[in-house]
């Protein structure tokens, strides 16, 4: 079923991570638009702004992500709250290849106005 707006910015599993996280919701937004080049994590990437249409009063209403091209892995994104002050911070911490393609194994999240972090780590399976 498609979720409410409202129930995707919600905590999941007592997390810092909403459904919207995991989803990685901002990429569907229409307002996208790449800002510059830039040095991230040894990597060139670019940087990528991401607008919502509408954002949710507890949601966020821009996101910034810096966007590594071989891959396109996001290295690092910074999302902003609708008074477009820094909200999160995620940053993946570890990658797998698997079957030679690069997987994201494990993200750490920080919320800057609450100081509080999560990690979530996927199991990744290298049968198939």
């Amino acid at each position: 079923r498609r979720l409410p707006m409202e129930e995707i910015y919600r905590p999941f599993a007592g997390s810092e991570f909403w459904v919207a996280d995991l989803g990685m919701e901002f990429l569907h937004w229409p307002g996208q638009r790449v800002l510059k080049k830039e040095l991230r994590k040894s990597m060139s990437c670019s940087v990528l702004e991401s607008t919502s249409p509408e954002p949710a009063k507890s949601g966020y209403s821009r996101i910034v992500s810096w966007v590594d091209p071989e891959s396109g892995g996001i290295v690092h994104a910074d999302a902003y709250d609708a008074k477009g002050e820094l909200f999160k911070q995620f940053d993946p911490s570890e990658i797998a290849k698997v079957k030679g393609i690069r997987q994201l194994e494990e993200m750490e999240i920080r919320n800057r106005k609450t100081g509080s972090r999560s990690w979530i780590r996927f199991n990744l399976t290298q049968g198939g």
